[in-house]
């Protein structure tokens, strides 16, 4: 089957789209869009997180057929080549980047609490990550980032 998607503005096809195929699958081998991580495969970790249609889903579970006609904005989609999202920044200044699996992920979910509530307190932004894995950091680090973040979205 072939799937017509807007990606962070930009039309894409891909042809040759099996039923089963996932949007994470379609974004990262068939459009070279390798940001989105490929980490747990059953929606459990949030590595794959991007916004479908302005929200945020695990694109390792939609299918790529459902993504058909619709928006899809990933973490590449954020920032430009010129300046990175405030969100992005602030991942960097605080240091919340480790490995960098997780960071796309969070980074999405991050995003989005933070133009939904910018006076998030922590309780809501540790809530907003939940469904966010890492396994290097104590998430101080990643909270410090969504306090900065959300600081520079209030101005």
């Amino acid at each position: 089957m072939r799937v017509n998607i807007e990606i962070n503005g930009e039309r894409h096809t891909a042809d040759d789209v099996w039923p089963g195929e996932s949007l994470l699958y379609v974004l990262r081998e068939r459009l070279g869009l390798p940001g989105s991580k490929n980490a747990c495969e059953q929606g459990e970790c949030g590595s794959c997180t991007v916004y479908l249609d302005d929200t945020p889903v695990c694109a390792c579970l939609v299918a790529a057929g459902q993504a058909e006609g619709r928006s899809v904005r990933t973490v590449e989609g954020l920032g430009t080549e010129d300046e990175l999202d405030p969100v992005q920044e602030a991942f960097v200044r605080t240091g919340a980047v480790q490995c960098g699996f997780c960071t796309p992920g969070l980074i999405v979910a991050a995003h989005e609490l933070v133009h939904r509530s910018p006076d998030a307190t922590d309780a809501e932004i540790r809530e907003a990550l939940a469904g966010n894995l890492c396994r290097c950091t104590g998430y101080e680090k990643i909270l410090d980032a969504v306090r900065l973040a959300a600081k520079g979205v209030q101005r």
